[in-house]
């Protein structure tokens, strides 16, 4: 995937410390690093909204399309739209995963699954570093 909105990695740290990013957003969004379950602040967060990528707002995932998969990362069971997040096979750590990211700045967001309990049948579990949240008004 080549991504529309490409910056240097230090062009990114600049960013995401503007934006006061969790510590390990760089490394997650960038390098494709996974936050511990059940640490990342959207895990339990259920309030009206929109999350977005933290790297280049763009509009991911509603609230009304969260739920607790109990995994310990924030689950959705779909995506804003369908050109949001672009996915593409992950076979690191001896796995084969669908890895989901940015379709704008191509940031790692997590993994999509095809266990989860709505008629889509997915579950986005993205790390919540990753992902910046704008409450409705």
């Amino acid at each position: 995937m080549t991504a529309k909105i490409q910056k240097t990695d230090a062009e990114w740290k600049a960013l995401l410390a503007q934006k006061s990013a969790e510590p390990h957003a760089f490394e997650v969004t960038r390098h494709a690093a996974t936050e511990r379950a059940f640490t990342g602040k959207y895990a339990d967060n259920f309030k009206d909204g929109t999350y977005t990528c933290i790297c280049c707002d763009k509009p991911l995932f509603v609230s009304d399309t969260k739920f607790d998969a109990g995994c310990g990362w924030p689950s959705f069971d779909q995506a804003v739209d369908a050109s949001a997040v672009a996915t593409k096979t992950d076979r690191a750590h001896g796995m084969v995963r669908t890895e989901a990211l940015c379709a704008d700045c191509g940031a790692h967001l997590g993994h999509v699954f095809e266990d989860g309990p709505t008629d889509t049948g997915l579950r986005y579990c993205m790390n919540s570093a990753s992902l910046a949240f704008k409450a409705a008004p």
